[in-house]
């Protein structure tokens, strides 16, 4: 009775394994019906993938990236015969292709039981991948105008998981491998669609991988650069900032935030040494003349680098409001000391000479101030500026005026 008891158990285990085998070939021969029911199909194989006797097979795995595949290229058919498919279920279908396949794909090479590795499933798999990949890329930019923004991420970085992986790469050498405009595409807007999800480990990721393909690589380091600055991770802002600014020596964005940075934490020797890389890299840059400008004026308080660095900036665009004001100021803010100065003086022979030098200094800022004020009137910093200076220099017609106008805007 026991040896009996034994043996129906055996049947009764055998019985179950053919049963889930069965429910494998029973979903995908629904899905492959002339009218096909994918929910069925995917209900079927779900319990095939949980059960212990089919979870591990490949078959079970391959049939469940087959169903998604099958329904995919029915509504895909539609598309290509000029019936209108249903794009969200169709690229639904698609995204889900991959990772059953992949899983197939790993069970597949295991060796056997006498250590042989023998894949019946792979090549198939491979061929069904490199008819698909390119929907993939169609599949983002489906989402991308439905502001879905992590189904476009989730498309262009599966578009490029496939490209890169081992399945894609048979007989491709270390070395061989060829990197077309599709798999720039998918890297750059996989970024780009990351960097909507406010999800900080996605976007860095997403823009890191980018970032080392040539293609506006510029515009993604500062997009990288802008992503840790705003998780206020310093460390790797600044990391970013001198790589953009070793491959771009002639972009501001990184010069220009590599010096702020270096201001913000009072290394001013540092801000210069940057500044003059940068100048040294493109000379014709204002701007670069214009901040170095300004740490000399805030930083070191050396007026007469400040301003020697503020007239190379106007040389250079002398139609920059904001050079002009900065110039202006230098002069400015050395009359009002003068004339501090001078008002602490008994000696009316010598307060006057010492008020007249306040004056010309006053009469050297007048010019940059009005230029300033002419190219930005709403500036509120050049209007007061300009009124102290009438004041200061008796000239009253231009007091009134631009007080007038001061007051009418308040």
């Amino acid at each position: 009775m026991k040896k009996l008891g034994l043996t129906l158990g055996l049947c009764l285990i055998a019985a179950v394994s053919f049963g889930q085998k069965k429910a494998v070939s029973e979903a995908l021969k629904l899905a492959k019906d002339s009218k096909p029911n994918f929910a069925e199909a995917r209900a079927i194989i779900k319990g095939a993938l949980e059960h212990e006797e089919t979870k591990n097979d490949a078959k079970t795995w391959y049939t469940a990236g087959q169903i998604e595949d099958l329904q995919f290229t029915a509504e895909n058919t539609k598309q290509m015969i000029g019936q209108q498919p249903d794009e969200a279920s169709m690229y639904e279908a698609l995204i889900n292709v991959y990772p059953y396949f992949k899983k197939a794909h790993e069970l597949d090479n295991l060796p056997d039981i006498k250590g042989k590795v023998k894949p019946k499933y792979t090549k198939d798999i491979r061929s069904t991948l490199k008819a698909n990949l390119v929907y993939y890329i169609n599949g983002g930019a489906y989402f991308f105008d439905q502001k879905e923004y992590k189904k476009t991420y989730d498309f262009f970085d599966q578009y490029i998981e496939i490209a890169d992986s081992e399945l894609m790469k048979e007989n491709v050498k270390p070395g061989e491998e060829t990197v077309d405009s599709t798999y720039i595409f998918a890297n750059y807007y996989a970024a780009i669609a990351a960097g909507q999800l406010n999800d900080h480990a996605i976007t860095v990721a997403a823009m890191k991988r980018a970032s080392k393909i040539d293609y506006k690589r510029n515009d993604m380091l500062q997009y990288l650069a802008e992503e840790y600055k705003n998780a206020e991770d310093t460390v790797n802002f600044l990391k970013t900032l001198e790589e953009g600014l070793s491959v771009y020596p002639r972009e501001p964005y990184f010069s220009l935030n590599l010096v702020s940075l270096y201001i913000n934490v009072g290394q001013n020797d540092k801000a210069i040494e940057y500044i003059n890389t940068a100048i040294k890299n493109d000379p014709e840059n204002a701007q670069l003349y214009d901040v170095a400008g300004r740490v000399y004026e805030s930083g070191y308080k050396d007026y007469a680098k400040a301003e020697e660095f503020f007239l190379k900036a106007i040389g250079i665009d002398s139609e920059n409001a904001e050079s002009l004001s900065n110039l202006g100021r230098i002069y400015f803010n050395q009359g009002v000391t003068q004339l501090d100065e001078a008002n602490n003086i008994a000696d009316v022979k010598k307060y006057n000479e010492e008020k007249e030098k306040a004056k010309d200094l006053f009469k050297k800022a007048l010019p940059y101030f009005e230029k300033a004020f002419q190219l930005n009137p709403e500036a509120s910093d050049n209007r007061m500026a300009l009124r102290s200076i009438y004041y200061n220099l008796d000239m009253g017609d231009k007091y009134k005026e631009i007080d007038e106008l001061m007051n009418d805007s308040n």
